[in-house]
């Protein structure tokens, strides 16, 4: 009898949402939330609070427009490290005030957001049409904290995300040249997307590598000269590749002080935390040091250790990836959620922000969930999401031990053994 009711009663909740009210439903809270996270950052610069990256961001679109140098130091680090056609970006943004460019920002978050809603629900559904509203609704709420976050700080994270997905959606529609481009353009805004090319290049989308590499030399070089003069536009990215290329065992980059604490969940902070004697929660001014190694390697094993396990990933994405002539919409869509996993563990610098990325495998678990097949697939995404609970009661010492990371990478198995099983049947398909 209780199985009965909770069958009935998940049904009428069903009709409801997926009915017209519901749809509008959703699209009023969306704007609602949306409105709501915009105006924080606003309030806070009206009421000359903080207004965090905000104010970077109106500074070096200053410099920019007064030709200033972009990369400057200042207590020992770059204060910008994005690459030097984000700071043209910032530069147009900028130009109607530290106001205007907060609002330009957050209207841009707010599409970006939008956008990454529908292309993860077409992505997962495989198809164009998606009827389903869980499709909408579910990928963004175990991540939600993330999108605040990306409103929050001014992070650029929800575009990069709507530009990955609207890459994936290109590739699946053999617009390769199109999809490169897209890439290089996120990659442009913020370095670490350009690992793609390694995915583009093993799956030989050799017109999306094209792509990507003109549209980022573009990017990089031929855009800013008319601004900059080509001389330094060179000097700009030659100046910015020296300052980013550096990984030592004080830190990553620019972010010595942050590089090893609890804020980075990739595979290079969570590692150099847990097996390395640094202090997992550095700041710049005077503190109380704490540390969570289990170990205390040198910094060469730590390394040897990370690589190793990056390869082991790399080879276990592979060894599951369907070929050519096996693909379907369905596996594409488990291997971009992979492929997106891959990113935000490899990353060097993979701050919580950066995890609004998680929409994809989300909605790619409800789509398997509500067709049945992911009965597996449900348990290691639970588990995955009960580790990332543990930031609400617990924030800073759940992710001091890599709690984002770690389900991470239980998403990461739990959609590695999906596509296994798509491949499996593939294979038995066309033996049939």
């Amino acid at each position: 009898m209780k199985d009965a009711a909770a069958e009935a009663s998940w049904a009428a909740l069903d009709r409801r949402l997926n009915s017209p009210a519901g749809f509008r439903v959703l699209i009023v809270i969306f704007v609602a939330t949306a409105i709501a996270f915009s105006a924080v950052p606003l309030l806070h610069y009206f009421r000359g609070r903080s207004i965090l990256d905000y104010k970077l961001w109106y500074d070096i679109g200053k410099h920019v427009l007064a030709g200033d140098e972009i990369f400057f130091f200042r207590h020992g680090k770059y204060d910008f490290m994005y690459p030097p056609s984000c700071a043209l970006f910032l530069a147009g943004a900028s130009l109607p005030g530290q106001a205007g460019l907060i609002l330009l920002l957050v209207v841009i978050n707010s599409v970006a957001w939008f956008c990454s809603v529908q292309l993860a629900a077409i992505l997962g559904a495989g198809q164009r049409q998606v009827k389903n509203a869980w499709l909408y609704l579910m990928p963004s709420l175990p991540v939600i904290i993330y999108i605040w976050s990306s409103y929050h700080l001014g992070q650029p994270s929800l575009v990069l995300l709507g530009l990955m997905l609207g890459a994936f959606v290109a590739l699946r529609s053999k617009r390769e040249i199109f999809a490169g481009a897209l890439v290089a353009l996120a990659a442009a805004i913020k370095a670490f997307p350009v690992i793609a090319i390694i995915y583009l290049i093993y799956r030989r989308h050799w017109k999306a590598v094209v792509g990507l590499i003109m549209t980022l030399v573009f990017l990089l070089l031929f855009l800013p000269a008319p601004f900059r003069g080509f001389e330094r536009a060179w000097h700009d990215l030659e100046k910015w590749s020296i300052g980013m290329l550096k990984y030592n065992p004080t830190g990553v980059a620019q972010r010595p002080t942050r590089s090893h604490t609890w804020k980075n969940q990739s595979l290079v902070g969570v590692a150099n935390r847990l097996l390395r004697h640094v202090d997992a929660d550095a700041a710049s001014g005077p503190h109380t040091p704490v540390y969570a190694n289990f170990a205390d390697l040198k910094f060469a094993t730590v390394n040897a250790i990370i690589i190793s396990i990056a390869l082991a990933l790399g080879i276990f994405f592979i060894a599951v990836m369907p070929q050519r002539a096996m693909r379907t919409a369905e596996s594409d869509a488990i291997e971009f959620g992979l492929l997106v996993l891959m990113i935000l563990m490899l990353t060097p610098l993979s701050f919580g922000y950066l995890f609004a990325w998680l929409m994809l495998p989300f909605a790619v678990v409800t789509q398997r969930v509500l067709a049945g097949k992911g009965s597996t697939l449900l348990w290691w995404s639970l588990s995955a999401l009960a580790i990332l609970a543990l930031t609400l009661p617990c924030p800073r010492s759940a992710q001091t031990y890599g709690n984002t990371f770690f389900a991470t990478l239980l998403l990461f198995i739990g959609l590695s053994i999906e596509l296994w099983r798509c491949k499996r049947e593939s294979r038995e398909i066309l033996a049939a």
